[in-house]
């Protein structure tokens, strides 16, 4: 994309988009919440609008590696899926959850090169 005296050529991309791509990035196995995808956006969304996005996630986008906070599956809530769905995928790719239905996200959390607390991966 280019500027020219202040205007922008071609299509901007949208923010939303951006949270696609991200998510796209978030390896198998692997997990970021709703807040951290924000933080990495540079707060251009607000974590419930990251929320937003991932419910209208085109199909190439594993939408199941976006958890709440406390490393829940949010989705449960949700009246167009079944229960236990995002669980299930994310079980599928090794994901372990605690009796209480949580995953360990200081265990699968990801976080994008370049930022600090990637510190995480090395836990892993």
């Amino acid at each position: 994309m280019t500027r020219v005296h202040g205007d922008v050529q071609g299509r901007a991309r949208s923010a939303w988009d951006e949270v696609y791509a991200l998510v796209r990035r978030i390896p198998h196995g692997r997990v970021m919440n709703y807040g951290q995808i924000a933080e990495c956006l540079n707060s251009r969304l607000s974590a419930r609008a990251v929320g937003w996005a991932m419910s209208t996630a085109p199909p190439d986008v594993p939408w199941q590696r976006v958890v709440s906070a406390a490393g829940v599956c949010s989705t449960d809530r949700r009246g167009d899926m079944p229960p236990g769905y995002q669980r299930a995928l994310l079980e599928e790719e090794g994901v372990v959850f605690s009796h209480r239905g949580a995953l360990d996200m200081t265990r699968y959390r990801w976080w994008p090169p370049g930022f600090s607390s990637g510190d995480d991966d090395a836990k892993r």
